[in-house]
């Protein structure tokens, strides 16, 4: 009887090591799984963001094109991008908000050394010069408004020589027309996330063939 009794108690003993370890493995692998479920909310979150602030760049760009060419009944200040016209663009974007002429040779540009996403960087808020709005602060709704500046470049022609030489007041060809590069910053409804988006935009003369 005591040998059975002794075999009994290490059987159960065994049985009782098994269901621990078994229990282990069963908590390593919930753990797992939540680590793995967290991080898909985590990705899923991140990538609805990417998407606000994508939406919200999208429609800056929108925005400055109506700055540009004016609205029904808010012609804004289309009267400045007259084809062929620079006023109103000045260096370092220290003209008209958001107007910037092109950087000097051989500097970076202008873009790229603005802070697109501080309001005293000479950018233009979504909505300034058109009247959009846009609502901001709230639930799945960028963090704030999307902002754009507008570049000025020499636009040639087929057929005409693009390396023109430049005219000193603005470093742009002498009598050559004009198109702007358009740079857009919008935001998620997290703060730090940003997106950037960029596109050319020609304004046609009035009865110019597209």
């Amino acid at each position: 009887m005591d040998r059975l009794d002794a075999s009994r108690a290490r059987e159960r003993g065994a049985t009782l090591v098994f269901a621990l370890c078994l229990l282990v493995a069963i908590l390593l692998l919930g753990v797992s799984a939540a680590q793995m479920a967290l991080h898909g909310e985590k990705a899923a979150r991140g990538e609805r963001d990417r998407h606000i602030a994508f939406q919200a760049a999208e429609e800056a760009l929108l925005d400055a094109q109506h700055d540009i060419e004016g609205l029904p009944g808010l012609p804004g200040r289309s009267t400045l991008f007259a084809p062929g016209s620079a006023a109103g663009f000045a260096a370092d974007c220290k003209g008209e908000p958001g107007l910037c002429l092109p950087a000097a040779s051989g500097a970076p540009p202008v873009w790229l050394s603005t802070e697109l996403g501080v309001a005293d960087s000479g950018t233009v808020a979504y909505g300034q010069f058109t009247g959009a709005a846009m609502q901001t602060g709230q639930g799945f709704l960028p963090f704030e408004k999307p902002r754009y500046l507008i570049e000025l470049l020499p636009f040639h022609p087929p057929g005409e020589e693009a390396g023109a030489p430049a005219g000193a007041p603005v470093g742009l060809p002498s009598g050559a027309g004009y198109l702007y590069r358009v740079t857009a910053i919008g935001f998620g409804a997290q703060e730090d996330t940003q997106v950037v988006l960029q596109t050319y935009y020609r304004k046609q003369a009035p009865g110019e063939t597209p």
